[in-house]
């Protein structure tokens, strides 16, 4: 066994941050006993050499590869640039952004050429939009799991008030649904939700026609449509049967729709094939079954992107990529070495949640991403910005260090691993260009110092939500709201204002075990709430919609709306940190609510950022 001290040194080669700063701003040092767990984990990992891959900004000078003779620099369709060396032997990049090769002699060197800033839409000062979690909207024959149709509603109502942008919870492949599904448990993040098909939108006829064959599936959809909360087993379940035989019927009646298929399954190659593989089980279905709901997702999706276009949003979709994937799941699976072995991520104590979180996911090893020269990130940044306008990066702080703690451990007995930050923010810099794709960097929880400034600079907007928006006690007043970030009334993890103004969260908590002192956190929260109401001064006869009010007036490039909080709502979405008890991830848009008080809280909402761009 080793000691100690052997311990520590190896813990600083593997890139573990034996001390940290938690966000009360103690410096905590982690127990050796933790860093020899998680150090089993990566065993056998080692940084490579040299990765196959380098980054860097327009411009800049970077070292390469000794070597004699003339140098050049390649693009990605072979047109050539000559390299020029400064007095100290280091190269420029290309001004041109994209994925380069420095070649000299026999040597050569990949480098990716990011911009200095991220993708942003020209013309667009203080743009808006609405935020969605996908799987509570709601919609026709929708099954009981929102989809794609149920974006219908609420981008007419964007249009309406010109809006930029839907944001949208998690459109990835999750996993078969169980006890304690969360749509932030990716089974393969390339990859599209089959459960938010929408058959109607996509295939109406044959929709249609399907249900009038089988009343009893078309009796259980419409039960499961018109339910409250989602039973996410018994709604998957009654989508893949009508799924299905959809596909069969297609077969039958519409072989020209099959073979527009089997041409876009074509194109997708390998990849396609063995996530299908992989997904396909006795309750969902064979390899062609998913194949053909991949299909139909990314035609739903794509009509739902063209038509908010169309009408003048200037960002359209913001699509959600996860920090990492379940690791039951297919990327997990098919992954390889490429992620950490016995090892999940997780969060310290922080705001959200006192106890600190484990939350059963695993990521990429970072000493893979360099040996595989970042592959591995590229393909799904590609996969998740094609056809949106925009992305949310769940946890982007992850991109500088992650909380990783041995499986199944306490949230408490988890360390940092460092990730290399620059060449990650390059790549995701560079791919916004590329895809013209509006970046989102969840920035909440323990910050260290310097990386919003750091992200700020790239174009990467961070998150300022309102009740976390002050100093110290005091809340901040709307022009010193950060403008490099997407101001929110609040997120999937908060309640929404009226929630929050009510000490909803707390009596959860309370009601859950995990706080003892409600009469004290309550009275804590209505101070809070005056010193909310001392800033919140603008339009409105209550303090929700001068509150809202604020969050529209903040000087944040973006602001978005949750659904939640147009609709006026205290129900929380997910209160972090539980599985049973509380119910995360099932609540669904109410039945019917009122239409004329969420179109005037939207119209106020747009008319003031409207209005702060005079």
């Amino acid at each position: 066994m080793r000691t100690d001290a052997a311990v520590l040194e190896a813990a600083r080669r593997a890139g573990l941050l034996v001390r940290w700063t938690d966000v009360a701003g103690v410096e905590r040092e982690v127990a050796s006993d933790v860093l020899r767990a998680v150090l089993e984990g990566l065993q056998g990992d080692a940084a490579p050499e040299h990765g196959g891959l380098r980054t860097a900004c327009c411009g800049q000078l970077l070292a390469m590869p000794d070597a004699a003779g003339a140098a050049c620099w390649v693009d990605e369709h072979g047109a050539v640039l000559p390299a020029r060396a400064d007095a100290q032997g280091r190269w420029r990049v290309p001004d041109q952004p994209g994925y380069w090769q420095w070649r000299r002699g026999d040597r050569q060197q990949a480098v990716a050429v990011a911009p200095q800033r991220a993708w942003w839409p020209q013309g667009t000062l203080r743009g808006w939009g609405l935020s969605a979690q996908v799987y509570s909207l709601r919609a026709s024959c929708d099954a009981g799991i929102g989809d794609s149709a149920g974006c219908a509603r609420w981008s007419e109502l964007l249009h309406r008030h010109g809006g930029d942008a839907v944001a949208l919870s998690p459109l990835h492949a999750g996993l078969p649904p169980g006890p304690g599904y969360s749509p932030y448990s990716p089974s393969d993040r390339h990859w599209l939700d089959p459960l938010q098909v929408s058959l109607p939108q996509v295939l109406p006829e044959a929709a249609d026609a399907v249900l009038a064959e089988d009343q009893a599936l078309a009796t259980a959809v419409a039960a499961a449509t018109a339910a409250r909360r989602i039973d996410w087993p018994h709604s998957a379940a009654l989508k893949w049967r009508w799924l299905r035989q959809v596909h069969q019927w297609l077969r039958q009646q519409a072989p020209a729709q099959c073979e527009q298929m089997q041409t876009w399954r074509d194109a997708q190659g390998e990849p396609l094939l063995r996530y299908c593989q992989h997904a396909a089980d006795r309750f969902t279905g064979s390899a062609d079954d998913h194949a053909f709901a991949q299909w139909l997702a990314r035609q739903g999706w794509a009509q739902v992107q063209a038509g908010l276009r169309n009408d003048g949003a200037s960002i359209g979709l913001i699509a959600d990529l996860a920090v990492g994937c379940a690791p039951q799941g297919v990327e997990a699976r098919t992954g390889g070495d490429q992620l950490l072995q016995g090892l999940e991520l997780g969060a310290p104590p922080d705001a959200f949640n006192p106890l600190g979180q484990a939350w059963g996911i695993t990521s990429w090893s970072p000493f893979a991403l360099q040996r595989e020269g970042f592959e591995p990130f590229i393909r799904v940044l590609r996969a998740v910005m094609a056809g949106r306008g925009g992305l949310r990066i769940d946890h982007i702080l992850g991109l500088q260090r992650l909380w990783v703690l041995p499986r199944g451990a306490g949230a408490g007995q988890g360390v940092y691993l460092r990730y290399p930050f620059d060449d990650l923010i390059n790549l995701l810099v560079l791919e916004s260009w590329r895809h013209r794709c509006v970046l989102i960097g969840e920035d909440l929880g323990v910050v260290p110092p310097g990386v919003r400034q750091r992200l700020a600079a790239r174009g990467i907007l961070g998150i300022e939500v309102l009740p976390f928006a002050r100093n110290g006690e005091r809340f901040l007043p709307a022009p010193r709201w950060r403008r490099d970030a997407v101001a929110m009334p609040s997120t999937h993890d908060l309640p929404p204002l009226s929630g929050w103004l009510h000490g909803r969260d707390l009596r959860w908590r309370a009601r859950l075990g995990e706080l003892s002192g409600l009469p004290s956190a309550l009275h804590a929260r209505s101070r809070e709430v005056q010193a909310l109401s001392a800033v919140a001064r603008g339009e409105g006869a209550t303090l929700e919609a001068r509150a809202l009010s604020l969050v529209a007036h903040a000087s944040s490039r973006l602001a978005l709306l949750p659904l939640e909080d147009a609709l006026g709502s205290r129900a929380q979405v997910n209160l972090p940190g539980t599985v049973d008890g509380h119910p995360n991830w099932r609540r669904r848009l109410p039945l019917a609510w009122d239409q004329d008080a969420a179109d005037a809280r939207i119209a106020r909402f747009s008319a003031t950022r409207r209005k702060e761009q005079r």
